[in-house]
């Protein structure tokens, strides 16, 4: 009998980011900017602080009711792919095998490491702790300025969302802080995938292949084939085939004459 086929069984290894993740990230990338851009043409409408003030040159929206509807726009893709994207982390397991756990003993030594330059980027696969924490942060903002953005945009009808925030002026100002938290998380992002250029090109090729996954496809493939070739062969009973039985030829006495 013919051994099965390897082929058959092969399927393509696992990489450090797979094709969903990448394609929403990729998009997650593209509302975020639409919505930064256009979330400062609306704050130039009514600012914050006198201080603050945008340049027209890198807001999105002539007037501040084009910037509104550049808003709503980049704020459905955001929403509805952050809704995609923490579904795919949870199902897939992906957020409990890279972001925890946590040890502050771990944060430690990672800051202390980060503060001297000595941050090391060999290893792709595993995230440190700063970048866990990193993470982890930018999703509980993202959640928090959906929820604050809700408010600001239908106060009535989100009425106990809102009071949960206090004031309208509350609200603002915590969208505005989420905004500037994220935008600060773009700008340390951005800078590492810069100093290490191999990240970068993950997101777009996918990244190292995962060696525990690889390893563990190969040995279910070889094992099957390992089993076979190791057990022992069949013992078929030799066929008796008895001998022909010839008869002796009869030989007459030798006669006697008197």
């Amino acid at each position: 009998m013919a051994p099965p086929s390897v082929s058959a069984k092969r399927r393509t290894p696992p990489r450090l980011h797979p094709l969903p993740l990448r394609i929403m990230h990729w998009i997650n990338a593209v509302a975020i900017f639409i919505m930064i851009g256009s979330g400062w043409k609306i704050y130039n409408d009514d600012i914050l602080f006198s201080f603050l003030r945008f340049p027209d040159a890198i807001v999105i929206g002539k007037w501040a009711q084009y910037g509104l509807q550049w808003h709503f726009f980049g704020m459905w893709i955001f929403v509805l792919n952050g809704i995609a994207y923490l579904g795919y982390g949870v199902v897939t397991g992906r957020f409990w095998q890279k972001l925890f756990p946590i040890s502050p003993r771990e944060v430690f030594v990672t800051v202390g490491e980060a503060m001297r330059f000595r941050l090391r980027h060999d290893d792709l696969t595993r995230y440190n702790a700063v970048q866990k924490i990193l993470y982890l942060g930018v999703m509980i903002v993202g959640v928090l300025i959906v929820t604050s953005g809700l408010a600001l945009w239908k106060p009535v009808q989100f009425s106990e969302l809102a009071n949960l925030f206090g004031s309208f002026q509350n609200i603002r100002l915590v969208h505005f802080l989420c905004m500037t938290a994220i935008v600060l998380f773009i700008l340390v992002h951005v800078t590492l995938a810069l100093l290490v250029p191999k990240s970068l090109l993950a997101m777009l090729t996918g990244g190292p292949v995962l060696e525990d996954a690889a390893l563990g496809d190969a040995m279910a493939v070889t094992a099957p084939l390992a089993a076979e070739r190791s057990a022992p062969e069949a013992i078929v009973p030799e066929r008796i085939v008895p001998e022909p039985i010839v008869p002796e030829p009869i030989v007459p006495e030798p006669t006697t004459t008197h």
